[in-house]
């Protein structure tokens, strides 16, 4: 008896391996239609799983939106202080530009290397073979527009007219590799620091602001301007933000990598900048092979 039980229960293994296996390779099989027991199975496991995910879809919701109300108070609140801040600095400023007024009037100063008179433009093409290099504004010698101005955007410096006709002017942008297009660079620190906006770096996308004093400290984050001091470009103009520092091949000075505050790629719309100070000769500020601005 006990032999014929042992029999028994293998052949019901057996049987019901081969069951399983028909079952997986009829369900494997290419059909066009489920059975009635996995259309039932299926229809009654998507019926429960859209029964509990509803709620917790809606509980998680409602937490991401607690989340999301906590986080615009506390940006909002940081905006205020911001724009609280704004309005005393602009009050601030005002004062500080009345006061320099006052002193320039005093000391006979009427102009400074600020002072500057911008003319929009609009960029009607750009040259395809030099599309990071060369683009077009519709304003040309008729409308005032001389060889060497500076041209911005509303986000910084972009470059300089190179060509002016009567009715447009060729753009050389910062991102163009001529080592002659040298600009004469102001680093905003605790003491100023001075160089010359020389090459750019077309795989970091940075511009390279070389003749920097190897003693001098240039750190990350700190804002670049124009000097005023290479004769043609008014003084205060943004050229970007330092993002590196490092010294030269010889060490004796230091070279900046700058992150240019205005996108050379997407420009619609720029002014040109006229320096309203008096211009020095260019005899005296380059020996006649580099241009410094």
């Amino acid at each position: 008896m006990p032999q014929f039980f042992l029999n028994k229960r293998l052949i019901i293994l057996l049987v019901s391996i081969i069951i399983l296996v028909a079952l997986i390779g009829f369900s494997l099989r290419e059909r066009s239609k489920l059975t009635w027991p996995e259309q039932f199975v299926k229809d009654t496991t998507g019926w429960v799983q859209s029964l509990v995910s509803k709620p917790a879809n809606s509980l998680a919701g409602f937490f991401e939106n607690l989340q999301d109300l906590q986080n615009t108070y506390k940006e909002n609140k940081e905006l205020k202080t911001r724009v609280e801040k704004i309005a005393s600095l602009e009050a601030e400023i005002q004062a500080l530009k009345k006061d320099n007024e006052d002193l320039r009037d005093i000391n006979g100063e009427s102009k400074t290397l600020r002072d500057m008179d911008p003319s929009p433009a609009t960029v009607i093409g750009r040259t395809p073979d030099r599309w990071h290099e060369m683009l077009i504004i519709d304003k040309g010698s008729l409308k005032g527009i001389k060889k060497n101005m500076a041209v911005v955007t509303a986000n910084g410096l972009i470059g300089k007219v190179k060509s002016v006709n009567q009715f447009s002017s060729t753009v050389q942008l910062l991102s163009a590799m001529d080592p002659k297009n040298r600009i004469s660079a102001l680093i905003q620190s605790d003491t100023n620091v001075f160089g010359f906006v020389q090459g750019y770096d077309d795989k970091q996308k940075v511009l390279l602001v070389k003749g920097i004093p190897s003693g001098a400290k240039v750190e990350k984050g700190q804002t670049v301007i124009t000097s005023g001091l290479g004769g043609v470009f008014p003084q205060g103009l943004l050229i970007g933000k330092v993002v590196d520092v490092k010294p030269d091949q010889y060490g004796l000075n230091q070279t900046a990598l700058v992150k240019p505050g205005a996108d050379f790629y997407d420009i619609e719309n720029v002014l040109v900048i006229k320096r309203l100070m008096t211009q020095p000769e260019t005899s005296d500020m380059s020996d006649g092979k580099e241009e410094d601005l």
